[in-house]
């Protein structure tokens, strides 16, 4: 099982190079974040937990050795009279120190079983530092192409208010003249106000992004500027396969799964016996025919011990540890079935929005070429103000409409690099 984990986590980066393309920016913000965030930190702290406990249970085979000293009080005093005298067979002032040791000899495979099932929590807690990694990816990777979309938002709006803002001048030079009135003039500041509102928005949610960005990584910089994000496209099965194999929550599913069967074999081993040895050594008094005397003594054996009868509750216990193995068995099953529902889902998403740039293409031309007829128009006195805020509305409606597809298709596509356990950094 190590030699196979050694050998997935060596495979994954080529792997992931092979079909997905990411920009180099985005992998430094996702590198970034790995030594920033602190839940990383706090996720890798449990594999040095996991591996304390796994010490403290290999300490176990090694053999004990404690101190006593004691002393006690004896009243009344045992005497029995011997031909005329009181003979003492215990002392008043009882005084004893020892040191003791033990060792269990054979425990007919606990403490490996316990050994194993400490190695199976170290490799539960390395798989869940590089679920919280995946995690930390795909929200900082979305953050950036939150960024990027709001970036190019913006751009889409100042090229609107730049065509308004031209046509207002427009509006004056033709109000000056008397070619105009007052309402169109009004008419038009209206919707360039509408569309300041729309870039303060804009704005506004662009910095809450770049805010969460500095939360994620300690860095407010993004200078992407295209949804570059690429992913090979497969069919549902093999995409399935891949999350199967790759994708940390079956990995950390399947980690459960080999605990609750170290846990089974460890409660199976509950009814063997235990065979140990124990020595003591150290002074005492208490010895007749002196008894108030301090004299050296030691002792030395072994012992034996078995469970007899503990009401069927190891049987319980087994029982109980089979049901667990079977419970994480369905949960993978479960999992199985709802990522084949998202990896379709998401291969449908990308065909949509491919579809949808496409038709676009079509619709922005058309609407550029409405707003320039509109302006010679309105500049040749033929047209009217709400031609050209309509054909204004038109181009920004268009262009908004294709930079959301473009977005939605980038998303689409790391969604399904999510769910194929792609590590693209």
């Amino acid at each position: 099982m190590k030699k196979l984990f050694i050998m997935t986590i060596a495979l994954l980066p080529a792997l992931a190079n092979a079909q997905v393309r990411v920009n180099a920016e985005l992998k430094g913000l996702i590198t970034k974040s790995f030594g920033y965030f602190p839940k990383i930190r706090e996720a890798e702290n449990n594999i040095a937990t996991a591996q304390q406990k796994l010490n403290l249970t290999q300490i176990s085979k090694l053999p004990e050795v404690t101190g006593d000293a004691s002393y006690n009080y004896i009243k009344p005093k045992i005497v029995i009279p011997i031909n005329g005298v009181d003979f003492q067979f215990a002392p008043v002032h009882s005084v004893s120190t020892a040191i003791n040791a033990s060792y269990t000899v054979f425990d007919f495979g606990r403490l490996k079983a316990n050994i194993e099932r400490s190695k199976t929590d170290i490799q539960l807690a390395q798989h869940n530092v590089e679920y919280v990694k995946n995690t930390l990816a795909y929200q900082v990777a979305n953050v950036y192409y939150n960024i990027v979309y709001l970036q190019k938002a913006i751009s889409i709006q100042d090229s609107v208010l730049g065509y308004l803002n031209e046509n207002r001048g427009i509006v004056e030079s033709k109000l000056r003249n008397g070619d105009a009135i007052k309402i169109d003039l009004l008419n038009i500041q209206a919707s360039i106000d509408a569309a300041q509102n729309q870039k303060v928005d804009l704005q506004n949610s662009l910095q809450k992004q770049l805010n969460l960005l500095d939360y994620t990584t300690g860095t407010k910089q993004n200078t992407g500027e295209q949804f570059d994000f690429d992913i090979n496209m497969v069919d549902v099965g093999s995409a399935l396969v891949q999350s199967q194999t790759y994708n940390l929550d079956f990995v950390l599913l399947k980690d459960k799964i080999v605990q609750a069967q170290k846990d089974m074999e460890v409660t199976k081993l509950g009814d063997k016996p235990t065979v140990a040895l124990h020595a003591a050594t150290g002074v005492k008094n208490g010895y007749v025919p002196d008894v108030g005397e301090m004299r050296f003594n030691y002792v030395a054996g072994f012992s034996f011990s078995i469970p007899i009868y503990n009401g069927g509750k190891t049987k319980q216990q087994v029982k109980l540890a089979q049901t667990i193995v079977r419970q994480n068995e369905l949960a993978v099953e479960s999992l199985s079935s709802n990522y084949k529902k998202d990896i379709e889902q998401a291969l449908t998403d990308v065909a949509t929005n491919l579809e949808r740039i496409k038709n676009t293409a079509g619709q922005i031309e058309q609407a550029k070429a409405a707003q320039a007829l509109a302006s010679n128009r309105f500049k040749n006195g033929v047209g009217t103000n709400l031609e050209i805020t309509n054909a204004s509305t038109n181009v920004e409606r268009a262009a908004l409409t294709k930079l959301q597809y473009e977005y939605q298709l980038c998303l689409s596509k790391l969604e399904l690099a999510r769910l194929m356990g792609y590590q693209y950094w």
